[in-house]
Parts: C-alpha cells; structure tokens; sequence
C-alpha cells in the first residue's frame, strides 16, 4: 500500500469515527464538554497536520545530501558542450 493509500485509510477511519459521534446517534448521548472538543476535532487535526508536515519538509531539507561528484560530473557535461557549441561556431 502507498502513503497516499495509508493516508487515506487512517483519514477514512477517523472521519468515519467522527462523523458517527458528531452526529449524535439516538442510542448515545456524549456529556456537553465531549462534544464540544469533538465538533471543531477535524479543524485541530488539520493544523497538527500542516505542522506535521512544515516539521518534515524542514527536517528533510536540513539533512539534504550533497552530490559533489555529481555537481562536478555535471559541470564537466557543461564544459564540453560549450566547447562542442564553440567548434560549430556558435559564441557565448
């Protein structure tokens, strides 16, 4: 299964356990405190979510790799390209 997939069946889960006590089904009666904490409940996850994911963006792009190797590989691509475009007469 995918992360979108794993995403999606936790979000699912959770909506589907939040609607069925937001709704108030005629059986079961929640104390006035609990509802109020489970009504605004989607909006709260929503914001632990966009920190969730600040957090791992902002960890990911402290610890980004370098690739020397490939940077020097790359500029040596450039050179002979510029000097390939320099034989066909082309200026820069």
């Amino acid at each position: 299964m995918t992360k979108l997939g794993q995403w999606l069946c936790g979000l699912a889960l959770l909506g589907s356990a939040w609607a069925a006590l937001a709704l108030a089904p005629p059986g079961l009666r929640l104390p006035a405190p609990y509802r109020q904490a489970l009504l605004p409940l989607p909006v709260y996850l929503l914001v632990a979510f966009g920190c969730y994911s600040l957090a791992t963006v902002g960890y990911r792009l402290a610890t980004f790799n370098d690739c020397e190797e490939a940077a020097a590989e790359l500029q040596e691509h450039i050179r002979a390209a510029r000097a390939d475009l320099r034989r066909q007469g082309l200026r820069f």
